[in-house]
């Protein structure tokens, strides 16, 4: 009861996977979230054991009350809470340009990505208010700063949870939690690897990495912001894309 919980959504595949990883390695007991991946989620926690950490995956969608309740009061039950969240289940939209996208496919985006980290946080913040140590982290996107062709609708509900994350940095803070945006640019993960070619290389071209991301370059972020080497780091908005957007 003594080890840190650290819950990551959409934590069986590329981002969430080397979250988890990346936690475990740190000493922490992850809860590896899944709605359909079973099989993968269970792949990804017996590796984590495999190497000496501690992993569970737990099903859930986060776009369910009952769902989201179930899953914190299991661990709450069984481990004595959540300490960490990494709010990073991903949210489908429909990308079109503004003229052609109706408003139910617009607040479709904004409505699943807003609810899912307001849900999660505040049964997080709940248990972490108890301990007086928590640490949120929102994985956003650099599209919520860097605006591009039909993705006015992901790029919009990732704004709305940057400014959502400053209000919780502000609120929770003198209860020891902190609150943070991870952003990355585009990363190499099974979401794109169906991107044409010409698109990643020209990404590459004007990084000044000169490379595309890798779900362990968020994931180290991530860690850092989880730890306690990060208490007197909150309210802030951190791109993880190699300088390609610079301002």
């Amino acid at each position: 009861m003594t080890k840190r919980n650290a819950l990551i959504t959409g934590g069986a595949r590329g981002i969430g996977a080397a979250t988890a990883r990346a936690l475990a390695a740190q000493g922490y007991r992850v809860f590896i979230n899944y709605v359909n991946s079973t099989e993968v989620a269970n792949q990804l926690a017996q590796a984590i054991r495999e190497q000496g950490g501690e992993a569970f995956p737990i099903q859930a969608d986060v776009r369910d009350d009952a769902q989201i309740q179930f899953m914190f009061d299991e661990i709450k039950t069984e481990y004595g809470g959540v300490d960490v969240l990494v709010s990073n289940a991903n949210m489908n939209f429909t990308p079109k340009p503004f003229l052609d996208q109706t408003w139910q496919e617009f607040s479709q985006k904004l409505n699943d990505e807003m609810h899912a980290a307001y849900q999660t946080a505040k049964l997080a913040a709940q248990s972490m208010k108890e301990r007086q140590f928590g640490r949120l982290v929102f994985i956003s996107s650099t599209l919520s700063e860097a605006p591009a062709p039909t993705f006015i609708a992901h790029g919009s509900a990732k704004g709305a949870l940057d400014s959502f994350n400053k209000y919780l940095a502000q609120e929770l803070g003198p209860y020891g939690i902190t609150a943070n945006i991870v952003a990355p640019g585009l990363v190499e993960t099974d979401a794109t690897k169906d991107a044409p070619e010409s698109f990643k290389e020209m990404i590459r071209q004007h990084t000044p990495t000169q490379r595309v991301a890798t779900p362990e370059d968020v994931a180290n972020t991530v860690a850092f912001l989880t730890s306690e080497a990060s208490s007197h780091i909150t309210g802030t908005y951190t791109p993880v894309c190699g300088g390609a957007y610079l301002a």
